[in-house]
């Protein structure tokens, strides 16, 4: 048996989105050890038999010193963990522990979650990461990519060429997100579900809710998610006026789906490929979301929900009132196509499968050099 190891940003990043992959490995006997900042699902995943080793990292942090002691650390780490293989995710933990594993000469297998905006425009900070990612990836065992527009700015920089594969995005439980009772028009409830920040689209969110609020009293907008950026004293104020309803974070997300007609992902942000609109689809609920990668490839615009473009208010009220004047029944069966889509495209097993096969080859001695 093997000893995997799995580098984090987030508890979350594992426990949300990964979880299946973990409980494959140690149902089949695998000891798996978990590297991340502690936070509120390590109690859990140590529940389910993994180890855990805390480890400071700051997710925006760009202090080079810092940066350089990440790499020290992580190092250190492979020394007191020696694992057979290391499972990446998210920018610092890719680079800096395919670095460490570089030098360490264990094999490494990194998942690129999305670009992000530094990466994405062109400039100083996007010619530093790619140096960074050709170095880090020189003899990286295998890089997943969640769509092909992040695998071909790889291509485009001749970074880690013949060790690319595409996953869908990290697949849905399709036996936890199951299609929910689709609620009644007595009240038409939309959803935002992210991360509250401006490059997540919720400025235009929020606009599209003021205006349609107004107009279509009979309508709701959630909003989910931990506010990252300065938005608590306009979010309040909506709140207040009852505009939106704002949950905070949610540790269960189908407890706000139940209740909604619609998911609204108005994003610009480089995604990888968006979590909550698989989960929404698998929920039987449409979408309603932004044409770009890691949004794209889960919509089939005027099938399972609508496109609109992004940091477009203007159309994104446009698309929420052409769905509110679509029946019961045509916007059911929106929900009803997304889920056949995750269905088919997008089942979380065969996340599973990819990462099963890279171990084997490790432990059948076919590392790729």
């Amino acid at each position: 048996m093997s000893k995997v190891l799995f580098l984090v940003n987030h508890d979350v990043v594992i426990y949300n989105f990964r979880l299946e992959l973990v409980e494959r490995f140690l149902a089949d006997g695998h000891e798996v050890v978990i590297s991340s900042p502690y936070g509120e699902r390590i109690e859990d995943l140590k529940a389910l038999g993994c180890q855990y080793r805390e480890i400071e990292l700051s997710r925006h942090g760009k202090n080079p010193i810092k940066e350089l002691k990440l790499i020290s650390t992580y190092k250190k780490l492979l020394r007191e963990v020696r694992p057979d293989i290391v499972f990446s995710y998210t920018i610092k933990p890719n680079i800096y522990g395919a670095i460490a594993c570089r030098t360490a000469k264990i094999p490494c297998v990194a998942n690129i979650t999305g670009l992000g905006t530094a990466v994405e425009n062109v400039g100083i900070a996007q010619k530093i990461t790619v140096v960074l990612y050709k170095y880090a990836f020189t003899r990286i065992q295998k890089v997943f990519f969640q769509n092909e527009e992040n695998r071909q700015f790889f291509v485009d920089n001749r970074i880690a060429i013949d060790k690319h594969d595409i996953l869908p995005g990290s697949g849905v439980n399709l036996t936890r997100f199951v299609p929910l009772d689709y609620p009644s028009d007595e009240k038409i409830g939309f959803a935002f579900i992210s991360r509250i920040m401006r490059e997540k689209g919720v400025d235009q969110y929020l606009e599209a809710a003021e205006y349609i609020k107004s107009k279509y009293p009979n309508t709701e907008f959630h909003v989910c998610g931990f506010c990252e950026q300065a938005y608590e004293e306009k979010l309040k104020d909506l709140a207040d006026r009852e505009i939106i309803i704002y949950h905070g974070m949610v540790r269960d997300v189908k407890t706000v789906l139940k209740d909604i007609h619609c998911t609204i992902h108005p994003t610009y942000y480089p995604e990888g490929l968006s979590n909550v609109l698989l989960e929404s689809s698998a929920c039987g609920r449409p979408i309603i979301t932004t044409d770009r990668s890691g949004c794209r490839e889960v919509i089939d615009d005027g099938v399972n929900g609508f496109i609109v473009k992004q940091k477009d208010s203007a159309d994104l009220i446009e698309k929420i009132e052409k769905f509110l004047s679509l029946s019961w029944e045509e916007r059911r069966n929106m929900g009803l196509a997304g889920r056949a889509k995750v269905e088919r495209e997008f089942d979380r097993q065969i996340v599973v499968e990819k990462y099963v096969e890279e171990l084997c080859k490790i432990q059948n001695g076919k590392r790729t050099e």
